[in-house]
């Protein structure tokens, strides 16, 4: 028996590590039961609903203005940044280790997404 050393499941528990920062959610809350997972509530609601899955805690800052604590108004370059991020998360948790995004590749998108929010490009 042979066993191969690879960062596959490094980068899947990165990504899921993402998605929980970002969502303020735990793989094991109780909202995840049959069949639902962290994974998929993201997949499935963040690109049209990406302010209600956010953590509302990592933009309670001049960034943004609530109205009662319901909308969400962010910049372009704060949401264009969370969506990338979000993006990050999903391809690093992908089932298949062979889909999931490449550490590598991880790297150079974080430090694409700094400099595009440092920078407000």
């Amino acid at each position: 028996m042979s066993f191969e050393v690879s960062t596959y499941g490094d980068v899947y528990s990165f990504g899921i590590l993402m998605l929980e920062m970002l969502t303020g959610r735990r793989p094991t809350d109780e909202m995840f039961e049959d069949g639902q997972n962290l994974r998929n509530f993201v997949a499935v609601s963040f690109s049209d609903n990406l302010l209600q899955i956010l953590d509302q805690r990592l933009i309670l800052t001049n960034e943004a203005t609530s109205l009662e604590g319901k909308n969400w108004n962010l910049n372009a370059n704060v949401h264009k940044c969370l969506v990338s991020l979000f993006e990050i998360g999903l391809a690093c948790s992908m089932e298949s280790p062979k889909e999931r995004m490449d550490v590598v590749d991880v790297t150079k998108e974080l430090n694409r997404i700094k400099k595009a929010f440092v920078l407000g490009e």
